[in-house]
């Protein structure tokens, strides 16, 4: 009965893509509560770590042999997995000291903008009116939630710093995900178990930086409970998930669910964490939300001509 209730969830895609948005959404709720608790490079070197280890337990043998077609691509696997996710990690772990997990999930919902921007810059692709509009949208959304609403704020350039570096944690993901395009076609799983290596790699000098620069904060019961949670949901499950999602309905329809991790993590934060919801929150999500629509309604244009 338990394994025919199983078999029927792993076989339900928007039962898997909900798990997988809430499980990043939790995310912003993770890094909040990392604060005081661990260093947020000692918390990336333990998270890719952990991920690396499991990863590997499973999917050695095919790391192995899919070895010939990985080598001659090392220095593309570096700086994906090295910059593209342990950097991405790095800002916004240390962005989430500064700013709040609302800011942080409204902020990480404008990378299709990027996305598409990074795109533009790298492989020349075309950005009709649509898509320049839509860019616009998420872009102005950024701007009122990094102004908080304020006229006076954007007229005198004082910003969080914690959104500001949220911002740029976001570019590092976007250049990961345009770089996604070029990769050797081998299992996903396999891809993401060489990323998680690269990624674990990159960790250990950023931890070496930050022990000499500001110091260790090791992490006590609460700390390690948090990271093998960051570790075992958002970094594996949710990816697990997501991509099973795609196998069941295509990376077109799944990729929508990704809207849900900005109001997974605003409703969080508020009920969790106590957060206060602004107006200025409610308006930044709509200018993005709508900017995400002109994207998505582009790509059926495109689909459904």
């Amino acid at each position: 009965m338990r394994s025919q209730l199983l078999s029927r969830a792993y076989a339900s895609a928007p039962l898997l893509l909900f798990l997988a948005t809430l499980g990043w959404g939790s995310n912003t709720i993770a890094s909040r509560l990392a604060v005081g608790e661990v260093s947020p490079m000692l918390l990336i070197f333990f998270r890719w770590g952990i991920v690396v280890v499991i990863l590997l337990s499973f999917y050695w043998r095919e790391m192995v042999s899919e070895w010939p077609v990985i080598k001659p691509r090392l220095r593309w696997l570096l700086v994906m997995g090295g910059c593209g996710l342990s950097l991405f990690n790095a800002f916004f772990y240390i962005a989430a000291h500064s700013t709040t997990a609302v800011n942080l999930g409204i902020i990480q919902s404008t990378m299709p903008g990027m996305i598409l921007l990074g795109s533009f810059m790298v492989f020349g692709d075309r950005i009709n009116k649509l898509q320049f509009s839509g860019l616009l949208l998420t872009l102005l959304g950024v701007v009122v939630i990094v102004t908080q609403g304020s006229f006076e704020k954007l007229i005198q350039l004082t910003f969080n710093n914690g959104d500001l570096l949220m911002i740029f944690a976001c570019s590092f993901y976007a250049m990961y995900t345009v770089g996604l395009k070029s990769r050797p076609k081998i299992s996903g799983m396999v891809m993401l178990a060489y990323f998680s290596v690269a990624a674990f790699l990159m960790t250990i000098p950023l931890m070496i930086a930050e022990s000499l620069t500001y110091g260790t904060l090791v992490p006590g019961v609460s700390g390690f409970a948090i990271i093998l949670y960051i570790a075992l949901v958002p970094s594996f499950l949710s990816q697990i998930f997501f991509m099973r999602g795609v196998d069941l309905i295509g990376p077109g329809s799944a990729g929508l669910y990704a809207n849900l991790v900005p109001i997974f993590s605003a409703i969080m934060a508020v009920f969790l964490l106590s957060e206060k919801f602004a107006w200025f929150h409610l308006v930044a999500m709509l200018l993005v939300f709508a900017g995400i629509g002109l994207f998505e309604y582009q790509n059926r244009r495109k689909v459904n001509p």
